[in-house]
This record gives structure tokens, C-alpha cells and sequence, in this order.
């Protein structure tokens, strides 16, 4: 049996951080090991414990989550995928999230089932946003003009993928996990993970969502 995923809960509401300790360490898959209640705390939290995945409020006392992720994701020892938990349906809290490397985005309003799905989905290596996100993701970025976006790959690096790799990022595009990916094309999951990284660093992109917009941008996606 593979060790549990490894949960930090960031969020300064104790109540809320005892709910979401309750909800996810009865899964037998998963367990806490760790809680902060300033953004400065998660940013300690995380150099220490080395989570898998981290749970991040936006909205807390000393650094706001969205500046906590950019500094843990900035540590190059740290690699945890962060989910943005807030209450606030933003698309400023969404986009500069996402900019500094979250890779997920959640609402507090949602069930239990989300936050467990979230967790698993992102210690996997997906990206997680919810369907009416990634719209509103693709809206936001897939239309932008490439030469106007910053940090974003010429279209050279997308010719360069090969037919098998670009089969994937369309499947990717469509918020397809890797085993739903391996299913699809009756491969191993290791085989599109494997394919799934050689993606990643032929945009020169940092994650699954970027990898997304990336995709419609270029016309890549089905």
C-alpha cells in the first residue's frame, strides 16, 4: 500500500481547519499533518512538513494565501500542489492565484466530496478547477495575443510535440485525468504521466492548467 497523502491546512478559522481535518483524515488515503493560520505560518508550515498537497485560504492575517503560495512554490525543496480554498468567487482572487502557482481553485461553499476529490486529483499531479473555472480560465487567457502574455512559449514549442504527445495535451485540455487519459488510449498511466511531463517542458509550461490555456491558445485543444 502506498503512503497516505500528505495535507496542509491553511485557513485562520480553527473551525474551519478542524472540518476539514475531519473530512479528510478519515480517508484512508489521506492524512493532516500539519495546520497554519497566517499565510507566514503556511510558508513555515510547508518548508517543514513537506505536504503533498496544501489547502491555502486567501484571505489571512500576516501574508494572504495567494502571496504564501508564490513563496512555497518558489522553494525549490518545496513541492506540494496548492488548492486555493476561499468563499469570495473572485476572478481576481482566481487569476493571480493561478499566477502564482496554485493549481487548483476551490470554493469553500463546496461539498465534502470536492475537497477529497481536490486532493487526490492534485497529489496525483492534476490540475484541479472546477468546470465553470476552467471557462472562465480559457475566456480569460486562451484569447490573449502571445506575443502580449508574459512567461508564454512560442509556437515552436508546440510544433515540436510529437503526434502521440499532442493527443495527450487535448486530452488534458479537456480536464482529463491521467488514468481517464490511459483509458482512453489504452496506455499505461506511468506512459502518460511520462508523456504528460514531456509536454510540460516543451511549452515551458508550469503545470496542467497552464498547459490548458496553452492549448487553446495555440489551437491545440479538441
Amino acid at each position: 500500500m502506498s503512503d497516505p497523502i500528505r495535507v496542509l491546512l491553511a485557513d485562520d478559522h480553527a473551525m474551519l481547519r478542524a472540518g476539514f481535518r475531519t473530512i479528510l483524515d478519515i480517508q484512508p488515503d489521506i492524512t493532516v499533518v500539519g495546520e497554519a493560520s497566517t499565510g507566514a505560518e503556511a510558508v513555515a508550515a510547508a518548508s517543514a512538513l513537506r505536504p503533498d498537497v496544501i489547502t491555502m485560504d486567501v484571505q489571512m492575517p500576516d501574508m494572504d494565501g495567494i502571496e504564501a503560495t508564490r513563496r512555497i512554490v518558489a522553494d525549490g525543496d518545496v513541492q506540494a500542489a496548492i488548492a486555493i480554498v476561499t468563499t469570495f468567487d473572485r476572478d481576481d482572487y482566481l487569476f493571480t492565484a493561478l499566477d502564482a502557482g496554485a493549481g487548483g481553485f476551490l470554493l469553500k461553499n463546496s461539498g465534502p466530496e470536492d475537497l477529497i476529490a481536490a486532493v487526490r486529483v492534485l497529489a496525483a499531479g492534476d490540475g484541479m478547477l472546477a468546470p465553470e473555472v476552467t471557462r472562465r480560465v480559457v475566456q480569460r487567457y486562451a484569447t490573449t495575443a502571445p506575443e502580449a502574455a508574459t512567461s508564454t512559449p512560442s509556437l515552436e514549442f508546440a510544433e515540436r510535440l510529437t503526434d502521440r504527445e499532442a493527443e495527450v495535451l487535448a486530452l488534458v485540455a479537456e480536464a482529463m485525468s491521467n488514468a481517464e487519459i490511459a483509458a482512453r488510449l489504452f496506455i499505461g498511466e506511468a506512459t502518460v504521466k511520462t508523456h504528460v511531463s514531456r509536454v510540460l517542458q516543451k511549452l515551458g509550461a508550469r503545470d496542467r492548467v497552464q498547459a490548458v490555456v496553452l492549448a487553446h491558445r495555440y489551437g491545440l485543444a479538441r
